[in-house]
């Protein structure tokens, strides 16, 4: 019998069917269950179900999304539960209630711990109390990076669950590299953008400002004091992302040096056409999938030195690290890269073989399926943290909350 392995995300987790495809392949039965799309799910074969949540909100509506895991989980009979995104991560253990192991990533702390605002501020204690409260009906915390990590061992929100630095979950770098064969050739697509002999510095992400947008708009000006012939591509959602949207009026303050494409399927493609990979996030990243595929497109990074970023670009390596909120550092080391082409083509390269090395998806995988064999062989109330005691806390704890 395969194990069953039930995958549950927010609306981006379509992203992760090459993972997915790949625990298929090592002889799991996988189901995803996420609030986005079910079509890219089912073009590949992977059973889907659909829950619902508003990723703006902070209170209303968690006791009915938790219902609803709890009704879809029993339905489907996992022998284990995997959750990415931080809404997810809080609502399937307190779904499961120690029923099935649970196994959490935590792809980041975003936005809680990345704003200065008063109610990110206020927010805080309340998440560390969550985390600490569904650590125990938590067989395993996966960390993405190294500063997630330290943080909940700093503050003891593992409560007796076993601890793992997985990075990311993982880039199909022959599904890239494919991708990128298949595509129209560079020249035609630059033609296409009207950016011919344009050096272009791209950007994939959301278009909020916690993406570092705001910084990177700042940064332009002072680029093309220098670099008149430098030419801005942002690729990503905009108009969806709610209040964290930068303004209309800030995107076109630019005119033609400021290139919005929205939300592309033809990523790989679109970052043969880049010079440089501009990416300066205020977010507190897992590991941002867009850095691996940068690097595989063999690009030069100008990154935050915000956690995640660090894990991936080495400063003055294979990119630059800035400060975040920082245009004038932003915009010198762009400038520097575009004035230096041997120095940009170096650092392009190292950025390939560190996402070969440490980020390709077989390695990540392999990490996943020992620690999923290992949970699934553990003694009751050894590493899964399913005690009575654990439980009686727990509970205790849910009850207070709810009051």
């Amino acid at each position: 019998m395969r194990p069953h392995l039930v995958c549950v995300g927010g609306e981006d987790h379509a992203l992760r069917i090459p993972f997915l495809e790949e625990l298929r392949d090592r002889g799991f039965q996988v189901t995803a269950v996420s609030s986005g799309d079910e079509a890219p799910f089912l073009r590949h074969d992977i059973a889907h179900r659909s829950y619902g949540f508003d990723r703006f909100a902070t209170g209303s509506g968690k006791a009915g999304t938790v219902r609803t895991l709890r009704r879809l989980l029993a339905e489907l009979r996992p022998d284990i539960v995997q959750s990415f995104d931080t809404k997810p991560n809080l609502l399937t253990p307190l779904a499961v209630r120690g029923q099935v192991p649970v196994i959490r990533t935590i792809n980041g702390l975003g936005w809680t711990f990345s704003s200065p605002a008063p109610r990110a501020l206020a927010l805080r204690p309340i998440f560390c109390g969550l985390q600490w409260l569904v650590s125990f009906w938590t067989a395993a915390t996966v960390f993405q990076n190294r500063d997630d990590q330290a943080f909940f061992q700093r503050y003891r929100l593992l409560g007796h669950g076993d601890a793992r630095l997985i990075g990311g979950s993982g880039v199909d770098v022959g599904s890239f590299t494919a991708a990128r064969r298949l595509a129209p050739p560079t020249a035609q697509m630059r033609e296409e953008l009207g950016l011919q002999s344009a050096e272009i510095v791209m950007f994939v992400g959301r278009l909020t400002r916690q993406k570092g947008i705001p910084t990177l708009l700042k940064a332009v000006p002072k680029v093309l004091a220098k670099r008149p012939n430098a030419r801005f591509v942002l690729i990503g959602p905009w108009q969806s992302e709610g209040p964290f949207a930068v303004e209309e009026a800030e995107l076109q303050r630019h005119g033609s040096n400021v290139i919005v494409l929205g939300k592309r399927q033809d990523v790989p493609a679109l970052l043969g056409m880049a010079d440089i990979f501009a990416f300066p996030t205020e977010y507190r990243e897992g590991i941002p999938r867009v850095l691996l595929e940068a690097g595989l497109a063999q690009l030069p990074i100008v990154a935050s030195s915000m956690p995640g970023c660090s894990d991936v670009v080495e400063d003055g390596w294979n990119g630059y690290l800035v400060a975040p909120r920082d245009p004038d550092a932003l915009a010198n080391r762009i400038v520097g890269l575009l004035a230096d082409r041997p120095l940009a083509r170096t650092m392009g390269s190292r950025s390939a073989a560190v996402v070969r090395e440490r980020f390709a998806l077989p390695g990540i995988v392999d990490q996943y399926c020992e620690l999923y064999r290992h949970v699934l062989t553990a003694r009751p109330g050894g590493g899964l943290a399913h005690t009575a005691m654990a439980k009686r806390i727990a509970n205790r704890r849910l009850d207070e909350a709810r009051r």
